[in-house]
This record gives C-alpha cells, sequence and structure tokens, in this order.
C-alpha cells in the first residue's frame, strides 16, 4: 500500500486537482499535525482515501474540529480519523498516534516527559493485545514529534520524547513517522534506521510505500 503523509506546511502543488493524477495509487492519507482541516479535507475528498491525523502543537484545543462548529468540513465523519493516544487497524496495518509536541508555554497539544511517557504507558495494554492477537505490536507510529536525538532540535520547541525511542526499542513498529521539523536544508538527514524502525520526517509531505509483509 502507498501512503502520503503530510505535516506543518500547507504546498500549492498538493492543494491542487493535480494531485489525482500524481497520487491517484495511494491508500491512505496520514496527517501528521499542524495543517488546517481544508487541507486534509481536499487531499482525502479528491484521492477518494482514508484518513487518519494527530494534532500537533499549533493545532485548536478542539482538534480535529469544535464539535458545535456546522461549518466544519470533517464534521460527517465522526472522530475524523483522529488517532491521537488510540491504537487502529488500517488496510491491516497496526497503527498507534501519539500528537503534540514538548511543551515550551502554555498551551493544548504540549506535554512534559513524563506526561508523555504516561500517554504512552496507557497504550501498553492494547499493544500486547496486538501481539496476542496478529504476533506483532505494531506496525507503524504517528507522531507530530520525533523521537529524542533524531530529526529533533535544539531549541525548548523542538526536542524529541525519549519516550519515543523507548517505544521503537521495545515495540520495534516498521516505520515511525513525525512532522513538526521543519527542512530548511538539502542535506537534512530525513531518514533513520532505527534497529528494526525506519523514523522518518514528513514534513511537508513524504509518499510511503509500504510492503504487504502483514496485510490481511
Amino acid at each position: 500500500m502507498k501512503i502520503l503523509a503530510v505535516s506543518d506546511q500547507v504546498l500549492e502543488h498538493l492543494y491542487s486537482p493535480c494531485i489525482k493524477d500524481r497520487f491517484r495509487d495511494v491508500d491512505l492519507v496520514v496527517g501528521c499535525g499542524d495543517l488546517p482541516p481544508y487541507y486534509l479535507e481536499f487531499l482525502v475528498s479528491m484521492l477518494n482515501v482514508p484518513l487518519l491525523q494527530i494534532p500537533g502543537n499549533h493545532d485548536a484545543p478542539s482538534f480535529p474540529f469544535s464539535s458545535d462548529d456546522s461549518s466544519a468540513p470533517f464534521a460527517h465523519r465522526g472522530d475524523c480519523g483522529n488517532i491521537d493516544g488510540r491504537l487502529v487497524r488500517e488496510h491491516g496495518l497496526l497503527m498507534a498516534g501519539l500528537g503534540g509536541s514538548m511543551r515550551y508555554r502554555p498551551g493544548p497539544h504540549q506535554y512534559t516527559e513524563m506526561e508523555m511517557a504516561a500517554r504512552v504507558a496507557r497504550l501498553i495494554p492494547r499493544l500486547w493485545w496486538n501481539r496476542l492477537r496478529y504476533g506483532r505490536f505494531l506496525d507503524i507510529v504517528v507522531t507530530h514529534a520525533p523521537p529524542k536525538g533524531i530529526h529533533d532540535g535544539v531549541d525548548p520547541a523542538h526536542v524529541g520524547f525519549a519516550a519515543f525511542n523507548r517505544v521503537i526499542a521495545a515495540y520495534r513498529p516498521r516505520y515511525f513517522l513525525h512532522g513538526h521539523s521543519h527542512v530548511y536544508r538539502r542535506d537534512a538527514v530525513t531518514s533513520t534506521q532505527v534497529g528494526r524502525t525506519l523514523v522518518l520526517n514528513v514534513c511537508p509531505y513524504r509518499l510511503i510505500e509500504v510492503p504487504d509483509t502483514h496485510a490481511g
């Protein structure tokens, strides 16, 4: 299957009708945070595929939309594909979502290291259920912030979470997708292999072809 993962920046060449030709074989759109709802709505409507998403640190407290906003473009889609703090199975892939960034000021979708570790801990029972049911914990982790020391920054807003490094070490997902780390140089590292896990910075977008090793 093919995943179009996006985060942080609206791109004109994606926000265009030509996306139907360029990405016509995409099976799933994954939003890694800090994107306006109209952009994600456009992508999934044009490609006619499901959406899974998590919030970034700049997303509204009511992410992915306000329940009393009748104009919200995702209002007819229930939870709008929000997988923040959840585990789901999509196209045969076991996926987990953990949105937000390191806390650097008062605001929504920001966490201390201990708070993120607690969020991860709440997923552990379901992870073990996956192991018993499917023979593996996870295929893909979707986050906004990166793991600590991998594609992250040194300023307080862009430091990664050590809790994510522990997820990679303990549960060995095939892919770890994150946004948040804007790429300003062509030689910036955006793909890092950590044991069995390929950590990918998807900012502002990345097309990922996932082999059907665990499909079904």
